[in-house]
């Protein structure tokens, strides 16, 4: 089964970082060895707003970064299309302030795919299935 991964979950799954458990890792890298892991292609500007933020540090320069980190080979990057706006257009008005955090539950809605996420707002909404691993 394919699954949509959120902005945080993707970083912290490519940086290693807490706190993702082993369980979820583990998880992530086998959708990605077969190709089933994806992110929306806003989470490409939320990466680069983390990092212009100093809030993403790397031990290489962003540009080199952010084209491994989002290689056909790690995940597939859904575009925003028409799709993702009819289901941005369908989500509740109370639903989730954030753009960014939006759009990427309108990704997964459109492509009808589970959503990784520790988001505690997009959790409780139950207007995405999400992934458990």
């Amino acid at each position: 089964m394919s699954v949509l991964l959120d902005t945080h979950i993707w970083v912290r799954w490519l940086l290693d970082a807490e706190p993702l458990s082993r369980e979820e890792r583990e998880a992530i890298s086998g959708l990605t060895a077969f190709g089933l892991a994806s992110i929306s292609a806003i989470s490409l500007w939320e990466g680069e707003m983390l990092h212009a933020k100093g809030r993403l540090p790397l031990n290489r320069p962003f540009e080199a970064w952010i084209r491994q980190a989002s290689d056909p080979d790690v995940v597939k990057v859904l575009p925003l299309d028409i799709e993702v706006i009819v289901q941005l257009h369908r989500l509740p008005a109370r639903f989730h302030g954030d753009p960014a955090d939006r759009l990427i539950v309108a990704t997964a809605r459109a492509h009808g795919l589970p959503l990784a996420t520790h988001d505690s707002s997009i959790r409780r909404s139950r207007v995405v299935k999400i992934w458990k691993p």
